[in-house]
């Protein structure tokens, strides 16, 4: 399988110059595409593909306006053709929306190399138009004898440099193993598992957020476009990252465990997109990051042979009985243990709904693909975290 390795570098002042250069000038031949594309069609109703784009790029460079992209690679420059032409095939498919302008200041800045824009030996890295290496950061190494394919090199808001290298490797899978989980993700506890564990919240985003809110404030009593201004922006941007990285660290360790220890999890198909509609909890939320928890699940479970099932987001996991299959009529948030008037069992609210999620998502598995649990037909039936918290549809994709 493919598989990326991301390290942080320390450019030289050379070095650096280039690739914001670079930066500029992908960012320029992007939106001169997409503007190609979008132009073409609501006049003349025709779809232009890569290839005309790469010719669109030869024709650029011999203008005097655009003569500068020529001072760089042309290799990120058909790169980043090749990606709009990969949004589009995702519009098209009705998988994204339609793709957007990249914007100097909220984009993300990146460069993509091939095999032809850069040169790996002797663990060095060099790229074109370069004439010394990247002072790369090994913190982990390179699978032995693994060739880079593509080189992606990227700069956040915090100003700091990272490349990611994309090689070709196996993963040994673990021993199959008969244990299975469901898990219930929450806010308080960042998930509880059918076991009966809970998984703390360290909610990061809390815990700096008068920092944030200080380094904000400074941010606002800055001039526009003076220097202070943007130093107290790369502050506010590290303390952003500093949240971002200690997050992503804690979901790798736990999802990293539950693939380890389990052959199927058992997981909720929220809408989480939907969920963060609700004002009151959209923070608590993003703080969680179900998406991304959800995504490092599925994609670490494919590389060790494990199954991740998700069960419908309108199973009332929460109101029913894991005893005895009873339908609670009710059950607000701030009921939290719960008896059960049938059985007289009383339950954890999540440790409960972690038990119905595992049991449902095994008669998925064992009725076949495409089996879901039934949803019911008014929206009264919902638990009641899934009144308050998907008050919102999906967004619609626009159609050309």
């Amino acid at each position: 399988m493919k598989r990326a390795y991301k390290y942080r570098f320390y450019p030289t002042d050379a070095q650096r110059a280039e690739l914001l250069r670079t930066f500029g000038c992908v960012r320029k031949v992007y939106n001169l595409a997409l503007d190609a594309r979008t132009r073409a069609w609501f006049t003349e109703q025709r779809r232009v593909n890569y290839n005309e784009t790469s010719a669109m790029l030869t024709s650029w460079k011999k203008s005097d306006d655009l003569a500068f992209l020529s001072e760089v690679s042309s290799v990120p420059l058909q790169q980043t053709l090749r990606h709009l032409q990969g949004a589009f095939t995702a519009f098209f498919d009705k998988r994204t929306q339609y793709p957007r302008f990249k914007s100097r200041k909220k984009s993300r800045q990146s460069a993509e190399y091939t095999k032809s824009g850069f040169k790996y030996r002797d663990g060095q890295l060099t790229l074109a138009k370069m004439r010394e290496p990247l002072n790369i950061v090994w913190s982990r190494p390179l699978p032995e004898g693994a060739e880079p394919s593509t080189v992606t090199v990227s700069r956040d808001a915090a100003d700091r440099w990272f490349v990611s290298i994309l090689v070709e490797t196996s993963v040994e899978r673990h021993a199959p193993t008969d244990t299975t989980v469901g898990v219930d993700a929450g806010i308080s506890s960042l998930a509880t598992l059918s076991t009966g564990e809970k998984i703390t919240n360290p909610q990061h985003e809390k815990r700096d957020r008068k920092r944030l809110a200080k380094a904000q404030r400074e941010l606002a009593r800055k001039q526009k476009g003076s220097n202070n201004r943007d130093k107290a922006r790369r502050k506010v941007a590290r303390v952003h990252a500093r949240i971002t990285d200690r997050r992503r660290d804690h979901l790798h360790k736990v999802t990293t465990r539950l693939v380890r220890e389990n052959q199927t999890v058992v997981i909720e198909d929220l809408n989480v997109r939907g969920m963060l509609s609700n004002g009151k909890l959209a923070r608590a939320i993003s703080d969680a990051s179900w998406s991304e928890f959800r995504t490092m699940l599925e994609y670490k479970a494919a590389w060790y042979g494990r199954d991740v099932i998700a069960v419908d987001q309108w199973f009332p996991s929460s109101k029913t009985c894991s005893a005895c299959g009873r339908l609670a009529k009710s059950m607000p948030l701030n009921v939290r243990t719960w008896t059960c008037p049938g059985c007289d069992t009383t339950h954890d609210r999540d440790v409960n709904a972690a038990k119905n999620i595992l049991a449902a998502g095994l008669a998925v598995s064992a009725c076949g693909a495409g089996v879901r649990p039934q949803r019911e037909s008014s929206r009264t039936g919902q638990s009641a975290a899934k009144q308050e918290l998907s008050g919102a549809s999906p967004i619609g994709i626009p159609r050309l």
